[in-house]
């Protein structure tokens, strides 16, 4: 479970409990991992961030203001599309998927989002050749951490992923730094929710990894909610269309034939 930009695992578990109960009903053995990135986000780094102020002095500790609890899995430079600190939080995910997975999917909200389409391409059978012709032209080498000569899955230190799901997450664009990411399609099913209210994170963005994705625009993989940048984790359609997806993939859950995602009344 990836969280958003200025978050972090607990917050982004706190505020997801809900769609957690959900999963842990449909899928008993279903155990989710809430890791917080590596890269600390500055007050500076945050927008408007200086327009909220505390309403007393608890925020301040020997005359200086503490940094917020705020994190991300990386920051933009200036406003260019190179991102900073990538590399960190790449080499932070392997060995969470070393230590703690092999896992069977991976979710991620809004920059979490974007990392989660990152990481099952990163998984994928090929992208290693992808990432090498695309390096020749500009484009970043595929990351070290992510490469195992002696493991049993091609190299890799885990398994490609059976499934990957983004709320109002995002591609990284057309930058030659990226393109490996996305060229080839991204092979991994993935679900995409988008909001419609969605003032964060431009459509057009969210678009791009949606069409990034082979099975993008395929009936039950991009689902609109009627709301803006967040997780509907406690609206039963939008919930119900998330376990509907997994089922679809992995089979099993507690739940019937019946309430496979063809079957809801969701507006795909």
């Amino acid at each position: 479970m990836l969280h958003g930009y200025t978050q972090s695992g607990p917050l982004f578990h706190a505020k997801t409990k809900a769609l957690e109960k959900s999963l842990q009903k449909a899928f008993p053995q279903v155990k989710l991992h809430y890791p917080t990135a590596p890269n600390r986000i500055h007050k500076a780094d945050i927008p408007n961030f200086g327009n909220s102020k505390p309403s007393n002095d608890e925020s301040k500790s020997n005359g200086v203001e503490d940094e917020p609890d705020a994190w991300g899995w990386w920051r933009r430079r200036d406003d260019s599309s190179v991102y900073l600190g990538m590399d960190d939080s790449f080499t932070f995910i392997a060995e969470v998927l070393k230590s703690e997975g092999p896992f069977d999917g991976i979710i991620g909200f809004s920059q979490g989002g974007a990392a989660a389409g990152m990481v099952a391409s990163l998984l994928e059978p090929g992208r290693q050749e992808a990432f090498a012709a695309a390096e020749a032209n500009g484009g970043r080498k595929y990351p070290e951490s992510f490469l195992d000569d002696k493991g049993s899955w091609d190299g890799l230190i885990h398994p490609p992923l059976k499934f990957a799901v983004s709320y109002s997450g995002y591609g990284a664009g057309t930058h030659p730094l990226y393109k490996a990411f996305y060229e080839p399609k991204i092979q991994t099913p993935i679900l995409n929710f988008l909001g419609s209210l969605d003032t964060i994170v431009e459509e057009k963005r969210s678009l791009f990894l949606v069409d990034a994705c082979t099975d993008g625009r395929k009936e039950g993989r991009l689902i609109y909610h009627p709301g803006g940048h967040f997780v509907p984790s406690s609206q039963g359609q939008y919930v119900g269309a998330l376990i509907g997806f997994i089922k679809d993939i992995i089979g099993g859950g507690s739940g019937s034939k019946e309430d496979s995602v063809e079957n809801m009344d969701v507006p795909f």
